[in-house]
């Protein structure tokens, strides 16, 4: 008797058997997920303004013209403020967006940096290039930057 061999089957290899496996197609959704999420937080609507400056770069942005927004509160300000900037309240800002220009790169700063990130965010999703200081004014004046006033010791 002869022995039949099957010769329909053959033995896959390489990246076809791998792909063939649960673990494979785990692996290309992973990799994708990694992909898409990376691309989402390089800030693709950001149109290249890093997100977060620290202080000696926002006053050389602050040197170069750039629109500065102080989200701190009208007793803040009146205590000290960095010279031409623009008082806009955090809790007012969505609703006084029209008094930012669209047009320029935004720098946006509060007392120490929190407050100007939610700010910053704020105008991200409205379409604007904007950026928040580390540090805020606090760290802005310890360095000797000009400011308006004087904080409280």
């Amino acid at each position: 008797m002869s022995k039949k061999r099957n010769r329909n089957t053959t033995t896959r290899s390489g990246l076809s058997a791998f792909l063939r496996k649960p673990a494979g197609q785990l692996t290309v959704v992973a990799v994708a997920i990694i992909v898409i999420v990376l691309i989402a937080l390089s800030g693709q609507g950001n149109q290249g303004l890093a997100r977060e400056v620290n202080t000696d770069q926002a006053y050389q942005m602050y040197q170069s013209g750039v629109f500065v927004v102080d989200v701190r509160t009208q007793e803040e300000w009146d205590e000290y403020h960095a010279p031409n900037t623009t008082l806009i309240p955090l809790d007012q800002l969505q609703n006084r967006l029209a008094e930012i220009p669209k047009d320029r790169e935004i720098l946006v700063v509060c007392r120490s940096g929190n407050r100007s990130q939610q700010g910053r965010d704020i105008l991200l999703a409205a379409g604007y290039n904007a950026t928040s200081m580390t540090g805020g004014l606090k760290e802005w004046y310890a360095k000797g930057y000009p400011i308006e006033g004087a904080p409280a010791q």
